[in-house]
């Protein structure tokens, strides 16, 4: 089986200070354009019940551009704002299929700055990178080869709240292919003491990554608290704090990448379990260690990783009592605390709770593979269950 596979190579660069300027001022104009064309769609459909596409707002550009107040659109190259329009055509989209929030207006001070550019604005030619009106190419360090023959199609300039560049080239990648077929399959049950365990009955440490830096953090943003508002002193105290962040994040998707991509190459099914994340950080208790864990993270990666070489991700469902039921027996327990780590079955077989639990889900989920079920929650069965929530009968005596 051939696949396509498109990879976004992202590498960080330091930009001269004319360059520095050109981006700065498209992200801004990017953001403008989002924003005007975002409530344009909005109140043609609050006031006039009618739906305005992507052809719409790209004409609203040009008049946009011909007016007084916004000709200083023209400064800039004209790709990054029709890409802005089409991500907002694309973010509608997702909307009205349900599978996102209502579009929300781009803030100066919180968005993520960028700007995208298609092959019409940039020129890369023996590993040198030209954007559109600058006339240097951009000051790359390539800490990782392109594929080779690489030609990108698509470029995104960004800069992070920590004033770190960032470029990503999307380019196809010859190199990813499906891996050799193995009959391994393994069920993995996430946690806070250990962050994964797996039916195997290995555990693997939670490195706690937010826990190292967190008196740092404290100091810096008290320190940041004290300076005055609008200040050149809370700027550069804002960047301290921003850039203590950014070295947790890299620490925590650097070992997110080496972890699923062992449990990609090892087995053939992995089974997890399909939680509500951003129900759970409610809980002001857990909510900080479940975000410094990145359990949606994890799951992200290893659905595309499992794509990508031909792998299968089983999500069961939420409501299947992975820790309270016997992998032994069968036997389900009427409740299970979470200070219970381990637990002894009627049957007499003494579990880990969250060994037990990986047992259980690799069970559920091979079971849903059987049943015909896919990763989502199922509705399609008799009595309306999925074929992984099926309260689990106890053993007659």
């Amino acid at each position: 089986m051939s696949t396509h596979v498109k990879r976004a190579f992202k590498y960080r660069f330091c930009p001269t200070n004319a360059q520095a300027a050109e981006l700065s001022r498209t992200f801004g104009c990017v953001r403008k354009v989002y924003n005007l064309a975002l409530a344009a769609r909005t109140e043609a459909w609050v006031t006039r019940q009618e739906r305005v596409n992507y052809n719409a707002t790209s004409a609203m550009l040009t008049a946009w551009k011909k007016s007084e107040e916004l000709a200083y659109l023209n400064d800039v190259s004209s790709v990054p704002l029709q890409q802005a329009l089409r991500h907002l055509q694309t973010a509608f989209t997702h909307f009205f299929g349900k599978r996102a929030r209502y579009p929300r207006f781009k803030s100066r001070k919180t968005s993520r700055r960028s700007a995208e550019y298609t092959s019409s604005a940039f020129r890369f030619r023996d590993g040198k990178l030209t954007l559109v009106k600058m006339t240097e190419p951009l000051d790359i360090v390539w800490s990782r080869p392109l594929p080779e023959g690489a030609s990108p199609s698509t470029v995104t300039v960004s800069q992070d709240a920590a004033g770190r560049w960032f470029v990503s080239l999307l380019c196809e990648d010859p190199s990813v292919k499906p891996l050799p077929a193995t009959g391994q399959a393994v069920g993995v049950d996430v946690g806070l003491d250990h962050l994964l365990t797996l039916a195997t009955g290995e555990k693997i440490a939670n490195p706690r990554h937010e826990r190292r830096d967190r008196a740092a953090l404290a100091k810096q943003q008290r320190r940041l608290a004290k300076k005055e508002k609008g200040s050149a002193n809370r700027a550069r105290a804002r960047l301290k704090v921003a850039k203590i962040h950014a070295r947790i994040a890299d620490r925590r998707r650097d070992s997110l990448h080496k972890l699923t991509t062992r449990l990609v190459r090892e087995n053939q099914t992995i089974v997890i379990e399909d939680l509500t994340v951003r129900n759970m950080v409610k809980n002001h208790r857990l909510a900080r260690a479940i975000s410094d864990a990145a359990w949606s993270e994890f799951r992200s990666m290893l659905e595309y990783k499992a794509q990508w070489y031909g792998r299968e991700v089983i999500a069961v469902d939420r409501w299947f009592p992975s820790s309270r039921l016997c992998s032994a027996c069968n036997t389900l327990q009427d409740r299970m605390p979470l200070n219970v780590r381990t637990w002894t079955c009627d049957c007499g077989v003494t579990h880990d709770r969250d060994v037990n639990a990986a047992h259980n889900l690799l069970a559920a989920g091979l079971a849903v593979t059987v049943c015909g079920a896919g990763v989502r929650p199922q509705r399609s069965t008799p009595d309306g269950q999925s074929a992984t929530k099926q309260k689990p009968s106890r053993r007659e005596p």
